[in-house]
C-alpha cells in the first residue's frame, strides 16, 4: 500500500451488509486504513464505529441509539458472529477487523504519514501507559491529545471546554475509549463540533494499555473471545454475554430466515 495515495484520492466507501438492527460496512483492515485516512484528509470531522453483539442488541432495544450507530461514517466488524451474517448474506469477503490491531496500526500509518492522533476517555493511568507505550513503539508519532474526562455526565460548560481543547490541539484521529454506548452518543454528538476522525475503540484502551489481557488468536477465530472475556470481568459482563448473545442468536435466525424484517 502506497503511504499517500489514500490522502490524496480518497476511496468509495466498502459496502455495507445488515445484521440485525445494524448496517457494518464489509471489511477489510487495509481499505480501512485507507477509507479513514482520506477521511482525515478531507478535515471534516466523522466518525467510526466498531460492532459487536452487544452494539446489535444495545441498537435494537434503543432505536435512537441504533439510528446514531448507523450514521457512522463506517462501522467496523468487530465481532465474528457479524462477519458470519455477512457472509451467510453473500458477502465472502466479510472479515473481522478488532479495534485495538486497527488502533494500533493507524498509529503507525499516522506515524509515517505525519498525522496526529489523540485520545479520550479511560483512566488516567490508562492514559499515561497508552503514551508510554506509543513513545517506544511508535517515537515520533504526534499525539496531539489525551485527557481522561470524569467519570460523570459533562456539564454544558465542560463539555464546550473539552470540545474546544481538542479543536485547539486539532488530532487527525481522535480515539474514544468511554466504551458501548457512550462512546457512540458521544461521537454522533460532537460529529460536527469538531474536525477530527472519532473512532470508538472503546476496551481496546485497556488492551493497549496492558491491564486487560486480550484474548488468544484461535478464541477470536471461533467467536468465544466473548467467553475469554466473560472469564476476566465476570461481573461487569455476565448480563452482556450471558443475555443479549441468546437473545442476538434469536434475531439473526429470524432474519436469516426470512420470518422477520429488519428495516431500521
Amino acid at each position: 500500500m502506497q503511504q499517500n495515495k489514500s490522502i490524496n484520492n480518497p476511496i468509495d466507501k466498502p459496502a455495507r451488509v445488515r445484521v440485525v438492527s445494524l448496517l457494518p460496512n464489509v471489511c477489510d483492515h487495509d481499505r480501512l486504513i485507507e477509507q479513514i485516512a482520506a477521511l482525515a484528509a478531507k478535515g471534516a470531522g466523522g466518525y467510526v464505529c466498531f460492532s459487536t453483539v452487544h452494539m446489535v442488541m444495545e441498537s435494537y432495544d434503543n432505536p435512537e441509539y441504533g439510528a446514531k450507530v448507523n450514521g457512522a461514517d463506517l462501522i467496523v466488524t468487530d465481532g465474528m458472529p457479524l462477519v458470519w451474517m455477512q457472509k451467510l448474506q453473500g458477502a465472502k469477503s466479510a472479515s473481522r477487523v478488532r479495534a485495538n490491531d486497527l488502533m494500533i496500526s493507524l498509529c503507525e500509518f499516522a506515524e509515517k504519514n505525519n498525522l496526529s492522533v489523540g485520545f479520550y476517555g479511560g483512566r488516567q493511568e490508562v492514559i499515561d501507559a497508552i503514551i508510554e507505550r506509543a513513545a517506544k513503539e511508535t517515537p515520533k508519532l504526534k499525539i496531539a491529545y489525551a485527557y481522561s474526562p470524569p467519570f460523570r455526565p459533562l456539564s454544558e460548560a465542560e463539555d464546550l471546554e473539552i470540545t474546544a481543547e481538542i479543536n485547539r490541539a486539532a488530532p487527525a484521529i481522535l480515539f474514544m475509549g468511554l466504551g458501548c454506548p457512550k462512546q457512540e452518543n458521544w461521537m454522533a454528538a460532537h460529529k460536527n463540533k469538531t474536525k477530527a476522525v472519532m473512532l470508538g475503540v472503546g476496551a481496546s484502551f485497556d488492551f493497549y494499555a496492558g491491564n486487560v489481557k486480550e484474548s488468544p488468536e484461535w478464541m477470536g477465530k471461533l467467536g468465544l473471545e466473548w467467553l475469554y472475556r466473560l472469564t476476566q470481568e465476570p461481573k461487569r459482563l455476565w448480563r452482556r454475554y450471558l443475555v443479549l448473545n441468546p437473545r442476538f442468536v434469536w434475531q439473526a435466525f429470524l432474519q436469516l430466515s426470512g420470518l422477520k424484517k429488519f428495516d431500521r
